[in-house]
């Protein structure tokens, strides 16, 4: 049954009839669709009549997808753009959702359920959109950060979302994530991106230090103070201060950083002068800040301060597809000399490995391993045998594994509590299983039957586990992928 005259229209702009055309049919029992393969016409049709909704291929010949948002958010802030693309970089995401795109789907669309859902809060939103924020003087971001994976595309547009607007911006997630590369990327895609950007690791610099560190003092301030020093927050002035793992800050720091957010002023130790100052503060942690506040550890003022943007890193065990893209990355990073000197290469077997490891020590870890591979390796090729080597030597503590899990665990039950529907008791016990089954059948080399006997289950158990999850149910011995 067809919508009628009163449904809200969508227009699609995609150089690909047939993905329009597969959208279209996607969405006509509910909606009024227009197609067109040229951003000209899109962009046309868009200045003439009112669409509730406008969805748009990323790269056509002419203008692109960003061109389509860039001419038409200005002038109509409140219809929803949603770029769809089969060419996902990580600056491309960032930049849509800084320029106003309302979201960023990767092609192929596999699930269409779920971009129902999407577009159907889109039209919900239509009317309700803001003003596209300011562009900052530098386009670009550092290549460092790596991730394909749905959690890190994720992370992508909530960076595009922040950047340029004037707000704290609180970046959570486990030890070894890369919040500093998320800090340094929501300075670089700021309109600050010109200025300064400091870095303070609140862990780091012992207590007694970090009041001077952060606010400078003045000569004779204290025993030592031979000269004036001027603090982080000053040098910060017109850029970002990035404060790392700001959940070990003191209450009586927590107290003075508070007086900065709130009056953009701050006096050096043994001064008298107020001196102002315009920085941008992007804090970090790991830990659960609103279990602090409750029990009085952390302020409760500052948080509820810190809280304006929040964006959450997901642990390595949570973007598993990230894993051999990262390897490379780090192949490459760490393998100097020219083109002429021969590279490592890791077979398809070790990249397995590493791809279905917990992780505790996440992002930070795997590097680690992978530069310990690369010496332990004795040619030019990084197979099963290194990385089992180099992941001994880097073994964490059962302390450390049982604070991932305890931190897993609470993660889940923290969303669950939110009332979002859940089956937490099932995914403790797939992610509990995955990694128990994966790293069975690699240290067995296939064989089933030894997996069977030391984990006390029967074959047929382990052959259902090892299709259920994916996992190479047999050693692929021979099969393997230059990285390097």
């Amino acid at each position: 049954m067809k919508p009628d005259n009163n449904a809200p229209r969508i227009l699609i702009i995609d150089d690909d009839a047939m993905v329009a055309e597969s959208l279209q049919h996607l969405l006509e029992d509910q909606y009024l669709v227009e197609t067109t393969t040229t951003a000209e016409e899109g962009i046309a049709r868009a200045q003439t009549k009112d669409f509730q909704a406008v969805i748009t291929d990323l790269q056509m010949p002419g203008h692109s997808g960003l061109a389509v948002i860039t001419t038409l958010h200005p002038i109509r802030p409140q219809m929803p753009i949603i770029l769809i693309t089969g060419h996902h970089t990580t600056e491309t995401a960032i930049e849509a959702s800084k320029l106003g795109a309302y979201d960023y789907v990767l092609k192929p669309i596999t699930n269409p359920s779920e971009f129902l859902v999407l577009i159907a809060k889109a039209v919900a939103n239509s009317g309700q959109g803001s003003k596209p924020a300011p562009r900052g003087t530098n386009a670009k971001i550092p290549e460092t950060m790596i991730g394909r994976s749905q959690a890190m595309h994720g992370v992508f547009k909530e960076i595009g979302r922040v950047a340029a607007k004037p707000v704290t911006v609180l970046i959570r997630g486990e030890t070894g994530t890369g919040k500093e590369l998320v800090a340094r990327a929501v300075h670089r895609y700021s309109d600050r991106a010109d200025k300064p950007f400091i870095v303070v690791n609140c862990v780091a610099i012992p207590e007694t230090l970090l009041e001077s560190e952060l606010f400078g003092h003045e000569q004779g301030a204290f025993t030592g103070a031979q000269s004036r020093r001027i603090g982080k927050f000053e040098q910060a002035d017109g850029g970002t201060i990035f404060l790392d793992e700001i959940g070990d800050m003191n209450l009586s720091m927590q107290a003075k950083l508070l007086r900065v957010l709130q009056e953009k002023a701050i006096q050096r130790l043994g001064g008298n002068e107020t001196l102002s100052v315009d920085i941008r503060v992007i804090a970090a942690t790991h830990r659960e800040l609103e279990r602090s506040a409750e029990t009085s550890q952390f302020r409760e003022d500052l948080y509820y301060r810190l809280n304006d943007a929040v964006i959450r890193l997901p642990p390595l065990r949570e973007r598993r597809d990230d894993v051999p893209e990262l390897i490379n990355h780090f192949l490459h990073q760490q393998q100097g000399g020219g083109a002429s000197v021969p590279k490592r290469w890791i077979t398809a077997d070790a990249i397995h490995l590493l791809q279905y490891r917990s992780w505790p020590g996440n992002v930070r870890e795997l590097k680690n391993v992978v530069q310990k591979a690369l010496l332990l390796a004795p040619g030019y090729v990084i197979d099963t045998e290194t990385i089992r080597r180099a992941l001994a030597q880097g073994q964490v503590t059962e302390s450390e594994s049982k604070q991932t899990l305890q931190a897993y665990i609470s993660d889940l039950l923290e969303i669950a509590g939110r009332g979002t529907g859940m089956n937490v008791n099932s995914m403790v016990t797939e992610w509990v299983e995955r990694e128990l089954y994966g790293q069975a059948i690699q240290l067995a080399q296939g064989d089933q039957t030894k997996v069977a006997k030391w984990l006390g289950v029967s074959r047929p158990t382990v052959r259902d586990r090892l299709l259920r999850y994916g996992l190479n149910p047999a050693s692929d011995q021979g099969r393997e992928a230059n990285l390097a």
